[in-house]
């Protein structure tokens, strides 16, 4: 029996379990990977908002992650919420040789609307798009990111597109926060080629930590040998069945089903 793909996950940790770590290490697990951990942050959320958040300090971050990478190694990492410009620093330095895929996803808001980071957080993005194999944004993140308004299929490509040029990383533009009764993702790869994925929209207000989800996913996948663009379409169709099996819980955005489903990889 072949051993599971390590994926090291570095993100906040969400109280209610519905995004960040908890929804990181359940996706992990459900797509046969071994996960593990770099605790950014600790926060006190559910379904209805973020109430408190505590940041770790930048050395126990890297400690957590040297521990990690020198004794059980990783295949593929993901990042998610960071906390401070300290902690994105500390991650950039730590992953500059890191020969696995990196997929970030530029956390700002939670999906309750909570604040995840600040403008000088945001400002210190850069050096982590630079060595990430894959940037997730959604829309309001990919604006926050190029200074451009997205509101058309056009923008959204000339963002991405903008992003590609300026770090050499492939871009995944995630629809989801666009109008209308489809959700048009667009994958922008780091040679300049392109793939759109156009989905019926699935009206539920049970979408909390679907971009933690979709990226610890895409992550698992690579770390199995998923080529990327498959790798993206497969993580899709998992966050696309772990919102159908959502189990209904809070008043507010409720977390996705992800131990109903299975992909095959």
């Amino acid at each position: 029996m072949s051993a599971p793909p390590r994926v090291l996950a570095i993100a906040g940790s969400d109280s209610s379990g519905g995004a960040g770590i908890q929804a990181d290490l359940k996706t992990i697990a459900m797509l046969g990977g071994y996960g593990m951990t770099a605790i950014t942050a600790i926060t006190a959320q559910n379904t209805r908002g973020v109430q408190a958040v505590v940041t770790l300090s930048a050395e126990l971050v890297e400690a957590q992650i040297e521990s990690c990478l020198s004794d059980i190694g990783a295949d593929a990492i993901k990042i998610g919420m960071l906390g401070s410009p300290a902690i994105a620093h500390v991650v950039a330095r730590l992953l500059k040789s890191f020969s696995g895929s990196i997929v970030f996803d530029p956390v700002m808001v939670a999906t309750s609307g909570g604040v995840l980071a600040d403008d000088d957080t945001i400002a210190a993005f850069a050096p982590l798009m630079d060595i990430a194999t894959l940037v997730t944004p959604n829309l309001p993140e990919l604006t926050a990111l190029t200074g451009m308004p997205v509101g058309t299929h056009e923008s959204v490509a000339a963002a991405a597109h903008m992003l590609v040029e300026q770090h050499s990383c492939t871009v995944l533009a995630k629809g989801g926060h666009a109008e209308g009764d489809r959700v048009l993702d667009m994958l922008v790869l780091a040679d300049g080629d392109f793939a759109n994925f156009d989905d019926p929209r699935i009206e539920t207000r049970h979408t909390h930590g679907t971009g933690c989800t979709l990226s610890s996913a895409v992550a698992t996948l690579l770390a199995h040998g998923q080529p990327l663009t498959n790798a993206v379409r497969l993580a899709r169709r998992f966050v696309r069945a772990a919102i159908e099996h959502a189990p209904g819980f809070g008043d507010g955005s409720g977390p996705l089903g992800h131990q109903a489903v299975r992909t095959p990889t």
